[in-house]
């Protein structure tokens, strides 16, 4: 796998990353999220200093995953490959219902 270096921006600081080809596009959208999330944190709170910024912004990230996790363990959403699995599992079931009365 090779590695190639990028330079993102995180609230106003320049960054130097690796990351695969394949994972760039990821990255970058990582990289989106946790500046706009810094930069709301700046924005809305006394909260100064870089480095207690970061902190308060991957609370809030990790506040977002926990409920998303918790609402993927209610039911409440689902994860697109499962969403995907199920569908096919569902034309399958179809297909075959449809050839058996088709051939009567």
């Amino acid at each position: 796998m090779t590695t190639k270096q990028i330079e993102v921006t995180i609230l106003d600081q320049p960054y130097r990353l690796a990351c695969s080809p394949e994972t760039e596009a990821a990255l970058l959208e990582a990289v989106a999220r946790v500046d706009a999330e810094m930069s709301k944190v700046r924005m809305h709170s006394t909260v100064r200093g870089t480095d207690r910024v970061a902190v308060m912004a991957a609370l809030s990230l990790a506040s977002e995953l926990i409920q998303l996790q918790a609402s993927v363990r209610h039911g409440e959403s689902f994860p697109a490959e499962e969403i995907r699995r199920t569908m096919h599992q569902m034309n399958e079931q179809l297909g075959t219902v449809i050839k058996q009365y088709g051939t009567q």
